[in-house]
């Protein structure tokens, strides 16, 4: 079994090193590991390139049906855990940094209180990965979708909207909205055009500030640094505690690429933990929608 974790690893990096790494083992031992895999094989699973490696034919293969084998397997141990009355179970999540900060984490205490014996494990990523291959069972994304190869929920769109800290949005009480484009804008210069546009202003913007991440966006508005055009969902908390106040205008809507989504392997759609994760994450999207909706009311 030590052998086709050493090769699992190493087949998914192309890289002994970190695969050492990740096994928490030397360079050298996983290396002895793989060769003793090929000698009990007969045949060799890498090409070797100087100090690289590469799979071969024969270890694309290996690692292809050894990867839904796995998958197979850690459903297998889940199930006979819950069979046996084991209490805890958990999952590997992932989704991006600021939906985890400015969403996520302050509602994992509800989580807690409710699933106590479902322990998430919670990994933050800029980029897409491939689920199966890294060990996650569940991923949060944002964008079109759907995703081949994972069943596919979607949990709501989250339109942008315009905020501002509460003294800059006093100072901006009743201002029309070209008065905006003399203030300090934050996010996306394109979103700003198109917001403008919907005003019915044709207005070339240059932000003053522009963030890769939706979650350092809300921040610095809430920091007073400008007047940010943000997404919705991500200022929801800030919103509703009165950190941050909604400025009038028009909402930028209907856009496939702001919507969330839940994804997963095929394998694990009737896992019954990951079943109560799929709900609760619904749940709790549908009572910020409707906290959301109340404030405009």
């Amino acid at each position: 079994m030590r052998y086709l974790a050493a090769f699992r690893a190493t087949a998914r990096s192309e890289n002994v090193r970190a695969a050492a790494e990740q096994l928490h083992l030397t360079h050298s031992a996983v290396s002895q590991q793989i060769k003793s895999l090929e000698a009990q094989l007969g045949y060799p699973l890498f090409e070797r390139q100087g100090r690289g490696i590469r799979l071969n034919a024969a270890g694309r293969a290996l690692h292809n049906a050894l990867e839904r084998a796995w998958t197979e397997l850690e459903l297998g141990l889940r199930a006979a855990s819950a069979a046996s009355g084991s209490a805890m179970q958990s999952l590997n999540i992932t989704c991006t940094p600021s939906f985890a900060q400015r969403w996520l984490i302050p509602r994992l205490g509800r989580w807690q209180a409710a699933n106590p014996h479902i322990v998430l494990k919670l990994f933050t990523l800029q980029r897409v990965i491939d689920l199966e291959q890294e060990g996650f069972h569940l991923a949060v994304r944002q964008g079109v979708g759907p995703w081949p190869g994972l069943v596919n929920e979607v949990m709501m769109e989250s339109r942008q909207i315009v905020v501002a800290a509460p003294a800059l949005a006093q100072r901006l009480t009743g201002a029309p909205p070209a008065a905006l484009a003399d203030e300090p804008l934050l996010g996306d210069a394109e979103q700003w055009t198109q917001w403008f546009a919907r005003c019915g202003l044709a207005r070339r913007v240059l932000p003053s500030a522009s963030f890769n991440d939706g979650g350092l966006l809300v921040q610095a508005a809430e920091a007073g640094m400008g007047v940010a055009l943000v997404r919705e969902l991500l200022a929801a908390d800030a919103l509703l505690d009165g950190r941050l106040v909604r400025l009038p205008g028009p909402a930028l809507e209907g856009a496939v690429q702001r919507r969330y989504h839940i994804v997963y392997p095929p394998a694990l759609r009737d896992e019954p933990a990951l079943r109560t994760l799929c709900s609760w994450l619904h749940e709790e999207m549908a009572r910020s929608a409707r906290q959301l909706q109340g404030m405009e009311a």
